[in-house]
């Protein structure tokens, strides 16, 4: 039988593989057809239509500077997916939201491509390919059944409850 430590040490080989194998290169605006990389949608994951976020707050969790939040933002306020507004009470402080534009390319975007993923699963048995889908909804109820896991304890609250 295998052990908890080994079967985590296997998972985290074998993941990136498939990631690397099947993630999305670019994100592609259902709508304007424009290309996003892939750092660009994460942030929009990050954001929201109606709660704002601070610049500030987002360049913390997503470990970059300000300044460097800051031009990503610009990049993404110039294509029309978020608005900065200023704080009311503290004219300092910057909340991003996101626009109808920017709501659209996070709902279409996903981390993986599904051609990519037909095209591995394809690669299966068809037993291989069940087994594959039952060991992946095991560790997705287990995923499901974890407690929230706060910044700095390796987890990503915000974006668990979106992807």
């Amino acid at each position: 039988m295998e052990s908890v430590q080994q079967a985590a040490r296997e998972l985290m080989a074998l993941y990136p593989r498939i990631y690397f194998a099947c993630h999305t290169r670019h994100v592609r605006d259902p709508a304007s057809q424009k290309l996003l990389s892939r750092h660009q949608a994460s942030i929009l994951d990050h954001l929201d239509d109606i709660d704002p976020t601070t610049l500030n707050d987002l360049a913390r969790h997503m470990g970059v500077t300000p300044g460097t939040m800051s031009l990503s933002i610009d990049r993404l306020e110039r294509k029309g997916y978020v608005v900065r507004m200023r704080d009311t009470a503290d004219r300092r402080r910057v909340h991003l939201r996101l626009t109808a534009a920017g709501v659209r390319v996070r709902e279409a975007s996903s981390v993986l491509d599904p051609v990519r993923v037909e095209a591995l699963v394809a690669r299966l048995s068809d037993a291989d390919r069940s087994a594959a889908i039952h060991g992946l909804a095991l560790l997705a109820g287990a995923a499901g059944q974890e407690r929230p896991v706060k910044d700095g304890d390796g987890g990503d609250e915000r974006a668990a409850g979106r992807r």
